[in-house]
């Protein structure tokens, strides 16, 4: 498409005019938001239209890179990008739980739209490497694998290590899995596979399993073997989209330990993306205790090691802050110069009153030499009334 402007001088100019489209179900402010901070993310001069759900681009080059990357769009200059297509290989109801995503009902995950059009809008390219300190069920690490990103995901939970490790490490043992699929699912066969990564996969199922007998009340068994099918075909699923879309994915890198005490090299990081754990609207300990004690997991005992869960009422939010200064102390050291750290941070209501809990990580965050560069609030729903919106914060080193 082109349009003729006319210059200072009357010269008429043909421009090209290049449209996109929001995918249907962008609803929220935040993610109108975050389409537009993505989009300018490549350079563009860009309009908003159609009720914003279109924007036009002028003299735009890079439609290919746009249609590759980008997250929150349907069409780029007429054309399907390859994220709508992704999400349509999908198991599940939910446009959000495509590929591996949907792997195991954890509390308080990403939107795996946001964290793709984060890590456009940080600049973060292919073969570079993001680090999240609390990597929780795996959704940045996926999405960074998708982009050709590297990514390193850290948590002290022996169960988010294991969900997102099968999230990510899945597609490259599929082969594996479907062998030893009879032993596994009908314990047929004298042994398992010996490989970490497909006893990972079923062990996981069975963690799911265990998730729908505690919290549904169905039967172990069948759960077990329904969960265990579907993650196989969400896996394949994975494997095609690779083949179809020539995916080159990035390395990924999941470490079982306290991000407080871990040793990374100084400045070797090219972006953070986390969400830190919300001390008072979710105990992780509490939630998935069925999950964590099929794993061994003395409950009593690894309180004390999560942060945000030990200690009570007003101590609580001590320890909690504490720790955290470490950890944004421990995320300033490996980050590089220059380049952006993103926390996903809510406030909390406490006995009645609203904790500032964005600002406190915005005041420390600058005291320890980051630059504030946007702050984006976002609405949530669903922990237990105690958290109505949390904030994107965008730091610069």
């Amino acid at each position: 498409m082109e349009k003729t402007i006319t210059t200072t001088n009357k010269n008429k100019v043909a421009v090209s005019v290049k449209k996109l489209k929001l995918l249907d179900n962008i609803q929220f402010i935040y993610e109108l938001s975050l389409a537009r901070l993505e989009l300018q993310s490549f350079n563009p001069e860009l309009k908003v239209m159609n009720d914003f759900r279109e924007f036009e681009i002028l003299n735009l080059n890079n439609l290919e890179e746009l249609k590759t990357r980008l997250a929150y769009f349907k069409t780029v200059n007429g054309d399907y990008s390859d994220y709508y297509y992704l999400q349509k290989f999908n198991q599940t109801k939910s446009v959000n739980q495509f590929l591996t995503h949907w792997i195991y009902p954890y509390k308080g995950k990403f939107h795996p739209q946001m964290i793709r059009a984060l890590l456009n809008i940080i600049k973060i390219k292919r073969g570079e490497t993001i680090l999240d300190p609390f990597v929780g069920s795996g959704t940045a690490a996926l999405e960074a694998q998708l982009l050709g990103i590297n990514s390193i995901g850290i948590d002290i939970s022996l169960l988010c290590v294991l969900i997102s490790k099968v999230k990510t490490e899945s597609i490259d043992v599929i082969d594996e899995i479907i062998k030893y699929k009879d032993f596994y699912l009908h314990r047929k066969g004298k042994n398992g596979s010996e490989d970490k990564r497909v006893q990972n996969f079923y062990k996981v199922a069975e963690m799911m399993a265990h998730s729908d007998t505690s919290r549904r009340g169905q039967n172990f068994e069948s759960s077990y073997l329904h969960d265990s099918l579907k993650m196989l075909a969400s896996v394949e699923d994975y494997e095609k989209a690779k083949k179809q879309f020539k995916l080159k994915l990035g390395k990924t890198e999941i470490i079982h330990g306290d991000v407080r005490k871990i040793h990374l090299k100084e400045e070797s990081i090219d972006g953070i993306i986390t969400s830190p754990p919300y001390s008072i609207a979710l105990n992780y300990v509490a939630n998935d205790a069925h999950s964590l004690q099929a794993l061994g997991y003395n409950l009593d005992q690894i309180k004390e090691d999560f942060i945000g869960v030990r200690g009570t009422g007003l101590d609580r939010f001590k320890l909690y802050e504490e720790d955290m200064k470490k950890v944004y102390d421990k995320m300033f050291n490996v980050l590089k110069k220059g380049k952006y750290c993103v926390i996903i941070i809510g406030n909390v209501t406490f006995q009645g009153q609203e904790i500032d809990t964005a600002q406190n990580v915005i005041n420390y965050c600058e005291k320890i030499g980051f630059k504030t560069i946007k702050k984006m609030e976002k609405i949530i729903y669903g922990l237990y009334n105690v958290m109505q919106k949390e904030y994107i914060l965008i730091f610069q080193k």
